[in-house]
């Protein structure tokens, strides 16, 4: 079951870049949610710009010739491109980085990390090797090899974590932290390590990226659609909430987020 949703691109634009999901193999398929490929080509002088909101999870990220560790990022960001040119990543489910980082998710939360610091000369040549390659399906044999002689033992923990996230992501009677308590039969304070330790973000927060990432997609999906009808669709009763934690996480407010959409443009930070 999916762990993270397929959200997060904000604004509504006429795409100048193309993106390609890829499911990962099945061995790898507890830890890895799917890889992914960024890929343009833009006339000459010609810039562009995407503008993300980010999902809680940690991805390696081949661009440029260089591999880096993205930790869960809290605030949106906007990646600027030019010329031709493709990213590569690995998006690893909600908690199962862990295995991998051998420490408290937490400590990477927010950071962009050289893949040396975590494995040393063989990132930099498994770096090489991508640079090398032509086709994605190279680049995914590349990536999987790579995982597969670096994963330790089966966790129960991140089995147990990709359960709760799954349940935030796709149970809409999941609306508070509380919630989650009550289903796993956990107190508040083992749930909140148990994120801290292999989310790197509170449960509270998860669940929030997810309805937002859900709302923004709405207002741009259904532009003409009362916010207030998209916030109570995604369980915020309190329309004062929803107004404020769209406008910390997206930058505008839902009315003017839902706007900028239809003017066919991407919403600028607020």
């Amino acid at each position: 079951m999916a762990t993270t949703s397929e959200y997060g691109v904000l604004g509504l634009r006429e795409l100048d870049f193309t993106l390609d999901r890829f499911p990962p193999a099945p061995d790898l398929a507890g830890l890895v949610e799917r890889h992914w490929l960024v890929s343009w080509e833009l006339p000459p002088r010609r810039t562009a710009s995407i503008t993300l909101l980010p999902q809680p999870c940690v991805n390696l990220v081949f661009d440029q010739g260089r591999l880096a560790v993205a930790g869960v990022g809290r605030e949106r960001f906007t990646y600027a491109y030019q010329g031709t040119g493709r990213v590569f990543g690995v998006k690893f489910r909600p908690g199962a980085f862990l295995p991998f980082l051998g420490r408290p998710l937490v400590e990477i939360t927010g950071a962009v990390l050289p893949a040396e610091q975590l494995w040393g000369s063989a990132a930099s040549a498994l770096a090489t090797r991508l640079t090398a390659t032509v086709g994605v399906d190279g680049l995914i044999a590349l990536a999987e090899e790579f995982l597969r002689v670096r994963r330790t033992p089966d966790d129960p923990q991140v089995e147990l974590v990709g359960r709760i996230v799954a349940a935030m992501l796709h149970d809409r009677s999941v609306s508070r932290v509380d919630d989650i308590t009550e289903r796993f039969g956990l107190t508040a304070r083992t749930l909140q390590r148990l994120f801290q330790r292999y989310v790197g973000v509170s449960p509270k927060w998860v669940l929030r990226r997810y309805r937002l990432h859900e709302a923004a997609a709405a207002l741009a999906r259904e532009q003409h659609r009362p916010w207030a009808d998209v916030a109570a669709d995604l369980g915020y009763f309190d329309q004062s909430h929803f107004i404020r934690d769209f406008t910390a996480a997206i930058g505008l407010t839902p009315g003017a987020y839902a706007q900028a959409c239809r003017a066919n443009r991407a919403p600028v930070s607020a």
